[in-house]
Parts: structure tokens; C-alpha cells; sequence
């Protein structure tokens, strides 16, 4: 069995970081999930009430022999706007908001020294927002939240917010896709 590190992001609305992150190459699993807040298990309407503290997460798990846990994040940062404090676009609240949620010391060392990275050659024209946390409090979502993209193709949002973020996701990232 593979040695299968595991990193918790939060990039806005989980359902297209979990969706494009399932297609990449030496990734495992992702899942849409819950981090970072104070309630135990809470439910989906729970978080979006933006009382729980909750962020909206994928779990991304992979095989560092096929990706490295910088190729992971750079992906992160390609399919979000790191700049936007809590929100992605039109999603506006603390559960939208950027982190980077390592799971060991590691992690965080590669991940601060990328956003160090990235500040200091200003890609984009407003500060960094991402915060950098140990991950606590994790929990997956609910299964109806799991591969939504992929299984509401006719959901509005997905047509309108989604689908457009994926295509120019693959179309950056083609030589990393799945087969």
C-alpha cells in the first residue's frame, strides 16, 4: 500500500475543489467536508448559517510517489481567489474563506514557505487571505455532498459557477488529469 499523506483546503464552495482534485493524477480520494470550527459534527445548514465557524473543506488524500504536497496546493491556489476574506465569487461568509489545514509539521513548512512564495511575487494584485492551520474539529459533509458536480449536472450553480472553474481547471492542468 502506497504511503497516503492527507491535506484539509478550504477554497470556497467545496463542491468544485472536491470535483477538480478527484481528477487529478495521485490523488486518492477527496471529500467534501467540514473544518476548523467549533461544533462537533454539525450539519450542512449549521455551517452555512456562518455560526459554527466552519470552513468548507475538501480532504484531499494522495500519494506523494505520484504528487507532491506542493503540486497539491499550487492546484489549490488555480482553483480559488486566495485575495476574497471569506468568500469565492457570489459565496459570501466565514465558511468560504481560504485555509490551508496541514495535518503535520511538514505540511505546514512547505505551505508557509509557498505563501511566502507567492506574496513575494505579488501573482495576485491583493494581499493573501489563505490562513495556515493545523486542521481540527474535521468532519465529512453529507453524502449528498460527495461528487455533487458529477451527479447534478443539471444543478444551476454547477452549470453557472462550477462547470466554468473545471474547464479552465483541466485545460491548466491537462498533463496532471487521470485518464
Amino acid at each position: 500500500m502506497a504511503n497516503i499523506e492527507t491535506v484539509t483546503l478550504a477554497g470556497g464552495c467545496f463542491w468544485c475543489i472536491e470535483s477538480a482534485f478527484n481528477s487529478v493524477n495521485g490523488v486518492v480520494s477527496a471529500y467534501s467536508g467540514y473544518a476548523n470550527g467549533h461544533l462537533d459534527n454539525p450539519t450542512y445548514e449549521q455551517v452555512c448559517a456562518g455560526n459554527t465557524g466552519h470552513a468548507e473543506v475538501v480532504q484531499v488524500n494522495f500519494d506523494p510517489a505520484q504528487i507532491s504536497f506542493r503540486e497539491v496546493l499550487e492546484i489549490f491556489f488555480a482553483l480559488h481567489n486566495p485575495t476574497e476574506l471569506n468568500r469565492q465569487g457570489n459565496d459570501v461568509g466565514t465558511q468560504y474563506r481560504s485555509g490551508i489545514y496541514y495535518h503535520n509539521e511538514q505540511q505546514k513548512e512547505i505551505a508557509q514557505q509557498l505563501l511566502t512564495e507567492i506574496s513575494d511575487e505579488q501573482i495576485w494584485p491583493d494581499p493573501l487571505v489563505t490562513e495556515l492551520l493545523a486542521v481540527s474539529n474535521y468532519s465529512q459533509a453529507e453524502d449528498y455532498h460527495q461528487d455533487y458536480f458529477s451527479n447534478n449536472p443539471e444543478n444551476r450553480y454547477c452549470n453557472m459557477v462550477v462547470a466554468p472553474k473545471l474547464a479552465k481547471f483541466k485545460k491548466k492542468f491537462a498533463s496532471r488529469l487521470k485518464g
